[in-house]
């Protein structure tokens, strides 16, 4: 099997969300691809199966869990299928557990996905849990109504990146992701993201967080599109427009590492 590693949400290696990249002819067994993921060590690793022309299977693995959404591995599978696999045309269509999921190639050379949005709403209940876990209290926490996402909304950029979670306690909560956010400094908006409960304690750049972000800050800075920035410490840059329900998410990536599976 051939294994890319690819550097997502950047123009340069060292910088984005890595992800590994599995074309395959046909599923393995779940547990061989979680395994795989796991050895991989990264965030996600992607598995895709082609089922036309341009229609592709796609699944996302983290060295623990399966997951439902994840952007940075969807910008690293249509990069490897353009760059390396020689895939014609500039739109390509995902399949996956959360629907259609297209893939464009702008003439400037981005990728733009088209992911679903998920909007945060308020808590209907306190979640005291959360707050505990984040050591500094946000101003707003919101919750996205059919997952477990939570939007902890900050005054500046520098709370968000002084921010030291209690992974353990987070962990312990399951499979719950927590996105920190906040106005920008030199962009619209500003975030991190965690998910010790799926392996993950926090991912370096994060599509599928920004299906909840872009909604927010749209609404809140009344502008659309937003230049939102991830600022963990390899760090990532998104233009990001809603469209109703639909969140377009345009990026760069770059070619980390050409492999090959043994096992």
């Amino acid at each position: 099997m051939k294994l890319f590693w690819v550097d997502a949400f950047t123009d340069k290696i060292f910088a984005g969300n890595p992800a590994g990249v599995v074309p395959l002819d046909a599923w393995l067994p779940d547990e061989r691809m979680r395994l795989i993921a796991f050895e991989n060590g990264l965030a996600e690793t992607a598995f895709f199966v082609r089922t036309g022309p341009d229609r592709f299977h796609l699944r996302w693995f983290t060295p623990a869990v399966e997951v439902d959404l994840c952007g940075h591995a969807t910008l690293a599978s249509a990069f490897v299928l353009f760059h390396e696999l020689g895939q014609p045309g500039t739109r390509l269509t995902f399949d996956s557990r959360s629907g259609p999921l297209h893939v464009t190639r702008r003439p400037g050379g981005e990728l733009e996905l088209d992911f679903p949005a998920r909007p945060a709403a308020p808590l209907a209940a306190p979640a005291p849990a959360i707050l505990a876990s984040l050591n500094v209290a946000p101003r707003a926490l919101l919750k996205v109504p059919t997952h477990a996402y939570y939007l902890a909304v900050y005054a500046t950029q520098a709370e968000v990146l002084a921010l030291r979670p209690d992974f353990p306690r987070l962990a312990a909560l399951g499979d719950v992701r927590v996105i920190a956010t906040a106005p920008g400094d030199d962009c619209d908006c500003a975030s991190r993201f965690f998910a010790p409960g799926a392996g993950v304690p926090e991912d370096p750049v994060t599509g599928s967080a920004h299906c909840t972000i872009t909604p927010y800050w749209v609404e809140r800075l009344g502008k659309n599109p937003l230049r939102a920035r991830q600022v963990s410490a390899r760090g990532g840059e998104l233009l990001c427009t809603l469209e109703g329900s639909r969140v377009r998410l345009a990026g760069r990536a770059a070619l980390y590492l050409r492999g090959e599976i043994a096992g």
